[in-house]
């Protein structure tokens, strides 16, 4: 049976007790605050971040890994006897990490490394993660893995909102202007992924009726084999948990907490509802 290592990025924000489950190796991407640097969830846990976050007088940045953070990863999956690492990063089109691990299995050529744009963030990439490791568990082995991250590429989704824009602006997510329409009128986007960038999938005037649209959203994808909701420091967080709880999935609900990857450009209290599609069945002639 083929052992495969699975290696993720820390801005696929899964709950450490999965990370730890599934033997999944995370790469962290690193955090500054001005002049202070620190590793993603070593040296700097969400609700450090979320704290420092209240406090600091300027918004956090974030940096990809170095090629060695991911040789150091293969090195360690090859010496312990895997046959070979799939690597899923958030998307190419948001962060230079994916190009880092593919710099960095060059530099392993005696192992055999395939690396995954996920196109995804936060918990869509965590959905995928998750299922590649349950895969690999189960005795897939690394080419049957990237056929099958292929196809969970096309279910896969996230949709979120924000309660402010000051940090996706300053990050340059976004134009400007658009951004200063939606100060003015207080109004609360929609965000989704499309081909790996932030993209808006509607506006509502208050977080209630924000939450709600997203709810329609992920409901109108069912039926669903995976649901997650990753969420930064919000209040609200047992409604909002209480809303994706009303919508069916397979297996259960995962409630996670959003990280600085994704914190620092989403801000305080973003709300990410991340879901894989249940498989159709195929078509018979």
């Amino acid at each position: 049976m083929a052992r495969v290592r699975v290696i993720t990025d820390s801005a696929c924000d899964l709950p450490e007790e999965l990370v730890r489950e599934f033997g999944i190796d995370v790469v962290s991407l690193s955090i500054r605050f001005g002049d202070e640097e620190f590793l993603d969830r070593v040296e700097l846990s969400p609700h450090e971040f979320w704290s420092r976050c209240a406090t600091s007088k300027v918004l956090p940045e974030t940096a990809a890994p170095p090629p060695g953070a991911f040789v150091e990863v293969y090195q360690r999956a090859r010496d312990a006897g895997f046959d070979a690492a799939v690597v899923i990063t958030l998307s190419a089109a948001l962060s230079a990490t994916n190009q880092s691990a593919a710099l960095a299995a060059a530099q392993v050529p005696d192992f055999d490394v395939r690396v995954i744009d996920s196109k995804a963030v936060s918990m869509a990439l965590g959905l995928m993660v998750l299922d590649a490791a349950e895969a690999a568990r189960d005795g897939a082995d690394a080419d049957q893995l990237v056929g099958r991250l292929a196809e969970l590429e096309q279910r896969v989704g996230i949709c979120g909102t924000l309660d402010t824009l000051e940090h996706l602006v300053k990050g340059g997510r976004v134009g400007g202007a658009k951004a200063l329409i939606g100060q003015v009128l207080s109004i609360k986007p929609l965000l989704a992924l499309k081909d790996g960038v932030v993209a808006e999938a509607g506006r509502a005037r208050t977080r209630a009726r924000a939450l709600a649209a997203v709810g329609d959203v992920v409901r109108a994808q069912g039926p669903l084999e995976r649901l997650a909701v990753a969420h930064g420091d919000a209040p609200d967080v047992a409604e909002v948990i209480e809303l994706a709880r009303s919508i069916p999935s397979r297996h259960p609900l995962i409630v996670t907490d959003v990280g600085p990857v994704v914190g620092t450009h989403g801000g305080p209290r973003i709300v990410a509802f991340c879901w894989i599609t249940a498989a159709r069945a195929p078509l018979h002639s």
